[in-house]
């Protein structure tokens, strides 16, 4: 089987190199498609030992001139590698190649969705489903965006679930002191916050505040150290793309709230990334919207989460069971949560652990990767289609249950 993979970034998306590099181990030959030879995720890419094509295969939203070469640019890469099937990462790459190929092209086309963002907006959410053909396909990567495909009306044969993998064996609880050392805080101080990358709002649509909401996160730990003065926020991450004033902005606004106890350190490697998260206390996640990320981590090394009551993050953060859920937008109620946490440390380092077992399954490698590839032989032989896992179920099992109470 020759997939052909699409990617609109060479500096991110992680989580689509490991789903290629487990596709490699169980025998697929897969091709995969990057705007640029140069990128954060680059050396990853190689590594994985898949057929690289640098190939900018994006909707040139910003310069329509430039649609007729990308269409040209798409059809040759298509003939030149003759996939059994070719499967796109993001809205920009999936509606770039309906264009190119047209809703009458044999070759099955999924588009594997990283979140709901463009199907929560009419606009962008009608825009891609009018270019879909009878070969298109979804993966959704979350049971709410699965659910927001459905209610748009795509057919329930053409719509599948399959998580995005994390790095499940990358994480230990065991706190390294690597973040505390990195930033001189004390080894007695709470650590509060995240690792995330930043994006500025989206003024377009409506958005006053970045996506991951910085600011509310940054407003609610300053409400907190009014109670507490031993606790410290960080928030790790840079732009995504280029930095601009957003990022200054958000660091000026993190230096007057925090006193110098909040503290922006910037972008990290993957690497530094395992190292950091033990050394929180308590992670906050409170985006505007969001399918299953920036909760994985940290409940693998087993650090109590608070999560918005966003998108697909109630299905790893399950209120009261693997962690808390808050509603966004709303800092003071977020405040009051940390300060929960904090007060019931044992507690909730008890669902964190719950939390750790859950993910381990949920985002396995291995596990999602034998999803992807019954979805795959469904479409081209007819195979049985994969059930779709059930977080929501995962404690119904008695073995379960016992090794959580552990």
């Amino acid at each position: 089987m020759r997939v052909l993979h699409l990617s609109k970034t060479s500096d991110a998306s992680f989580w689509a190199v490991r789903q290629v590099a487990e596709l490699l181990r169980n025998g697929v030959d897969v091709h995969v498609a990057l705007p640029s030879p140069s990128g954060d995720a680059l050396t990853a890419w190689r590594r994985t030992g898949a057929n690289l094509h640098f190939a900018d295969c994006r909707l040139p939203s910003r310069n329509p001139l430039q649609l007729a070469s990308a269409i040209s640019r798409i059809r040759r890469l298509v003939d030149a590698v003759h996939p059994d099937i070719i499967h796109s990462h993001s809205v920009t790459t999936t509606m770039m190649l309906r264009l190119a190929l047209g809703p009458r092209h044999p070759v099955p086309r999924v588009f594997q969705v990283p979140g709901p963002l463009h199907l929560e907006q009419w606009p962008t959410r009608d825009s891609e489903l009018a270019l879909a053909g009878n070969n298109d396909y979804w993966i959704a990567s979350s049971k709410f965006t699965k659910q927001l495909y459905k209610a748009a009306g795509v057919p329930a044969e053409r719509l599948f679930l399959s998580y995005y993998s994390a790095d499940t064996n990358a994480f230990s609880t065991k706190r390294t002191g690597y973040l505390r050392n990195k930033l001189n805080i004390p080894e007695n101080a709470l650590v509060v916050g995240n690792i995330n990358l930043i994006y500025p709002p989206k003024r377009y649509l409506g958005h006053r505040v970045g996506l991951k909401c910085h600011e509310d996160i940054i407003e609610a730990i300053s409400l907190v150290r009014r109670v507490r003065k031993d606790v410290w926020g960080v928030l790790v991450g840079g732009t995504f793309g280029t930095p601009g004033a957003y990022e200054e902005n958000l660091r000026r606004l993190a230096e007057e709230k925090g006193a110098g106890q909040i503290l922006m350190p910037g972008k990290i490697n993957t690497e530094e990334v395992a190292l950091c998260w033990p050394d929180f206390d308590c992670a906050i996640h409170v985006p505007l919207s969001e399918n299953c990320g920036g909760v994985v981590e940290p409940l693998l090394a087993g650090v109590p989460t608070i999560a918005g009551e966003v998108g697909g993050l109630p299905e790893v953060v399950q209120e009261g069971v693997t962690g808390r859920l808050v509603t966004a937008r709303n800092p003071r109620l977020l405040a009051h949560a940390v300060l929960e946490v904090l007060y019931r440390l044992d507690e909730h380092k008890r669902m964190a652990q719950r939390g750790r077992q859950l993910v381990s399954v949920m985002f396995d490698p291995e596990r999602c990767t034998q999803e992807v590839l019954s979805i795959y032989r469904h479409i081209l032989l007819d195979e049985p289609r994969p059930e779709d896992f059930a977080p929501e179920q995962f404690w119904c099992s008695d073995q379960q249950m016992l090794a959580a109470s552990m």
